[in-house]
């Protein structure tokens, strides 16, 4: 039993290490969108290290690289952040963290711990793949924010070679699985993008996306 426990420790390692690669080498884009939508590497490096929840950032600096306000810009990083906090709701009882190391675990909520824990059926390798997945993403979008955002700034002129599309483009990497699906996401999805699209001409930059991301929650919390 107790080499079949150091197996599955050693089998959740390993996921959590992938998993920090395959996500946290997306870093890199945000930190050269970041820099082309005006923002220096150490404002990069912070917002990454703050935050840490790719989708508001991308969705912070796309407002911001599309002309859009600061207000506009936080709320629609915390609208996509939101459901976070139903991610910390379910994960609660399992992780069973107290004092500040609460505060820590609120930070390290995001979809790839959440999933890591909770694909796991015994309490103490959730709670090990919740940590390591934590631990191996944080490490690597940090520095991968830190080298898009250095390579970006030695461009010269980010814009100049397109990477001020970086954030739409990461929304639609985002968005893709979403419509391959079926049943209420797709239509979240496509109700959302319809949205977007039909209040960009006629609302300063940012709010169309605080009314789609509103519309997708009130879509989602509908009953099927």
């Amino acid at each position: 039993m107790q080499v079949q426990n150091v197996q599955s420790r050693s089998s959740v390692l390993r996921d959590a290490a992938g998993i920090g690669l395959a996500v946290g080498v997306y870093g890199v884009a945000f930190g050269a969108a970041a820099v082309a939508a005006g923002l220096s590497v150490a404002q990069a490096s912070v917002l990454s290290l703050a935050a840490f929840t790719g989708a508001s950032q991308f969705a912070a600096i796309g407002v911001l690289g599309a002309g859009g306000g600061l207000l506009a810009a936080l709320g629609s990083a915390l609208l996509l952040g939101a459901r976070n906090t139903l991610y910390g709701l379910r994960l609660a009882p399992l992780l069973r963290v107290r004092g500040p190391r609460r505060l820590l675990a609120a930070h390290a909520v995001i979809d790839e711990t959440t999933a890591m824990a909770l694909g796991r059926p015994q309490p103490p390798l959730a709670r090990a793949a919740f940590w390591s997945t934590f631990a191996s993403i944080y490490l690597v979008w940090n520095m991968a924010t830190l080298v898009g955002a250095i390579g970006a700034r030695a461009l010269g002129d980010p814009a100049r070679l397109g990477l001020d599309a970086a954030a739409p483009a990461a929304f639609l990497a985002l968005l893709a699985p979403r419509l391959r699906s079926s049943g209420t996401e797709r239509r979240v999805a496509l109700a959302g993008v319809l949205v977007a699209v039909a209040l960009t001409p006629l609302l300063p930059p940012g709010i169309p996306v605080l009314v789609a991301a509103t519309a997708a929650l009130l879509g989602l919390r509908r009953p099927t």
